[in-house]
């Protein structure tokens, strides 16, 4: 993919900047992906890789967490006292 010069560039630490720390937002993932970051020390773990999970994201894209379901992980985000916001 070519970059288009319309689009301004944002460093991590920038686009979280621009969006405050308290707004996160939530997008589904493949089990497969949490998977890969467990030790295999960690014990046993009850997830199918084609499992579908949400994550609590930052605004530069690291995960605060995961859960279950879309509701849970919104819940989780307004009981930390955080800003879900919707994107696409």
């Amino acid at each position: 993919m070519t970059p288009n010069p319309h689009t301004p560039f944002f460093s991590a630490e920038a686009f979280l900047a621009l969006g405050a720390p308290d707004l996160v937002y939530v997008r589904p993932i493949k089990a497969a992906e949490i998977l890969a970051d467990v030790p295999a020390d960690a014990g046993d773990i009850d997830l199918s890789p084609d499992q579908t999970l949400y994550a609590v994201c930052r605004a530069d894209g690291a995960r605060l967490a995961v859960l279950t379901d879309k509701d849970s992980a919104i819940a989780a985000a307004l009981a930390h006292e955080l800003a879900p916001v919707s994107v696409h």
